[in-house]
């Protein structure tokens, strides 16, 4: 998405960068992970395949993607690609239950995606507070007004992240094995966001 490729988001202990073709090589050997392919339902692609599909999310204008970094990490190093722990996208769609209902622009959804593909970055919280980040660009810079969220029914972390973040459990789809999750864009729910998040700030990337 061109409206992010030169933002960063600076949370309290995640920074979140815009997708270049610089952090291909890292991405492509997470993704050779079976453990992420079964999670993401992604399929394996070669490196080529990958700087390709880096170059589309880059000008697709329904899908906004962010890396994830390790904040301290980073400022210690000054390695981006090594502090680089996952990644988080949000798909946009039209709301399917608002269909005809309201002007477009009343009627956006995203769905939300969260991994952390680096073993020892998990556990620490990290996609929390990126996840959260995310859902707060998406209402404040997209205009979201409502979430989607599909995980795998054997991915409990996941599950246990949406519920806790007051998203309701909508529909099982047994042969895909997942759940999916929903939650509407309110007000107080943006507060709660916000006080969860704690202090972020959103600058220019230096690229």
């Amino acid at each position: 998405m061109k409206l992010n490729e030169h933002l960063q988001i600076i949370g309290t202990n995640v920074i979140l960068v815009p997708y270049e073709s610089k952090h291909v090589e890292k991405y492509h050997q997470w993704m050779k992970s079976e453990e992420l392919q079964e999670l993401t339902a992604s399929e394996p692609l070669t490196l080529e395949e990958e700087y390709q599909m880096q170059a589309s999310w880059r000008n697709d204008e329904d899908k906004c993607t962010f890396l994830i970094l390790d904040r301290q990490r980073y400022e210690d190093t000054k390695d981006e690609i090594g502090a680089l722990i996952g990644d988080t996208n949000i798909f946009i769609q039209s709301h399917p239950e608002a269909e005809d209902e309201q002007p477009q622009t009343d009627r956006l959804a995203g769905e939300i995606e969260i991994m952390i593909a680096e073993p020892a970055a998990r556990g620490k919280r990290y996609g929390w507070e990126a996840t959260l980040l995310m859902l707060l660009f998406g209402v404040e810079r997209l205009q979201l007004q409502h979430y989607l969220a599909i995980t795998k029914d054997t991915n409990a972390k996941a599950m246990r992240m949406f519920e806790r973040m007051q998203f309701r459990e909508t529909k099982r789809t047994a042969i895909f094995h997942e759940v999916s999750f929903e939650r509407p864009v309110q007000d107080d729910w943006i507060s709660w966001m916000k006080d969860q998040a704690g202090s972020y700030t959103i600058v220019p990337y230096p690229g």
